[in-house]
């Protein structure tokens, strides 16, 4: 069963080195065409800045594939050697804590190069040594206190029922969905600053928008992303009575009051078409196979890594293998948010106009220097949102035959 994982793995290695050495072959091609989508000297540094971030991606790919065989050659039974407790669920709280932190610190290179070098480079970063080790703290609070919270929880689940991967399942499922309920009020608390609006016109007209299609929320808030990073985008937060709507301050700056409810447009094409049910729906689907698949693993396989069939060891293998099996079913998954998008803009662009959505995507591509082509296999496997291009074609627009200068103002050539 251990060899089943390994070839897994060596082929998720493989395949996903390969499709980075494809895209950055196409970029390097693409680059010397005639600019669409992007301005003649953004559409280069978007160009090079793909290409260094692929780069970078095959160096951690690499380095993780000598992880991986460093872990269960003798890093897994090393660790559990060291970790000698008789409490079960204490033991799979400290193992697991650990292996978690060594595997941090063993890749914050990779962090802090992207982080301070590649991002600052590229004009987007504005992270500074101390808001970083701050950011960092404070997610390693939240970490130990509430990750081993859920980690003792999930041990004491296999600890004492025989099916215990339908329990462990439903108990994670719920600790996902708390989660998300919660995020935007911790990055409140502990990690950004939320402000209401300040420009109340803009206020008034999304929250008329909200009313027309009926979403509910708690409020509408500017963060002050900038402090971190320069790039433009917006979310609906949270669930239930923590549901709000969040701008980020660039994005604000950036775009126009018609372009800004265009992008929520598009948004709110996902409530209204239920994606976020059917995302929470397919979330669900693949945890339980996950859990279905480590729930019911041989002994044999704890034998070959020298470890005991127990709650720590079971999580662990959990935590190193479960990626494998995420690679494998991201082109399902892609393809459906990318069918999801499409939806979204049609919705969007029928609340506001076609001309403000497409006008906001050239923004937000432009800003946030987002290379328009890439590679057919990259885009199958990891585009979960459509290449502009066909999104701008489904919207009856043609890039190629597109004044840039002229549709950044709003105004177009229709196909």
């Amino acid at each position: 069963m251990l060899e089943i994982f390994v070839i897994a793995f060596c082929l998720y290695f493989v395949f996903n080195t390969y499709t980075s050495f494809m895209q950055i072959g196409y970029i390097k091609n693409a680059k010397n065409l005639k600019p669409i989508i992007l301005d003649s000297s953004k559409y280069l540094e978007a160009a090079n800045y793909s290409i260094e971030k692929e780069k970078l991606a095959i160096c951690s790919s690499f380095y993780d594939f000598i992880l991986f065989i460093l872990w269960i050659g003798f890093g897994l039974s090393f660790l559990d050697s060291l970790v000698q407790l008789d409490s079960f669920w204490l033991k799979a709280v400290v193992f697991v804590d650990l292996f978690i932190i060594i595997n941090w610190v063993l890749t914050l290179p990779f962090e802090l190069y992207s982080t301070f070098k590649l991002n600052k480079k590229y004009g987007f970063s504005n992270m500074t040594p101390a808001l970083f080790i701050k950011d960092t703290l404070k997610t390693g609070v939240l970490f130990l206190v509430f990750g081993s919270i859920v980690i003792a929880g999930i041990s004491f689940i296999i600890n004492s029922f025989s099916a215990w991967w339908i329990w462990g399942f439903i108990f994670i499922f719920a600790v996902i969905i708390l989660i998300n309920m919660l995020y935007p009020v911790i990055r409140d608390k502990m990690f950004d600053k939320f402000e209401k609006l300040k420009d109340k016109e803009l206020e008034s007209k999304i929250e008329n928008l909200l009313d027309e299609v009926g979403f509910k929320s708690s409020g509408v808030f500017s963060v002050d992303a900038s402090k971190r990073d320069n790039r433009l985008n917006a979310y609906f937060g949270g669930l239930g009575a923590t549901k709000r709507v969040v701008l980020f301050d660039t994005l604000v700056e950036k775009l126009t009051h018609n372009e800004l409810l265009a992008v929520l447009g598009h948004e709110l094409g996902h409530f209204k078409n239920g994606d976020i049910i059917k995302n929470i729906g397919i979330m669900g689907v693949v945890m339980f196979v996950f859990f279905a698949i480590f729930g019911n693993l041989p002994d044999k396989l704890f034998l070959g890594l020298s470890l005991n069939n127990e709650p720590y060891a079971i999580i662990a293998v959990f935590m190193i293998f479960s990626p494998i099996l995420s690679f494998f079913l991201m082109p399902l998954i892609s393809m459906i948010s990318r069918h999801n998008e499409y939806a979204a803009d049609e919705f969007g662009s029928n609340l506001s106009t076609k001309e403000d959505l497409v006008s906001a995507l050239l923004k937000l591509a432009n800003e946030n220097k987002s290379f328009p082509l890439s590679h057919p296999m990259y885009i199958f496997f990891y585009y979960s949102h459509p290449p502009l291009i066909e999104r701008f074609k489904e919207l009856g627009y043609d890039v190629h035959a597109m004044d840039l200068e002229s549709a950044l103002k709003g105004e177009f050539n229709v196909e």
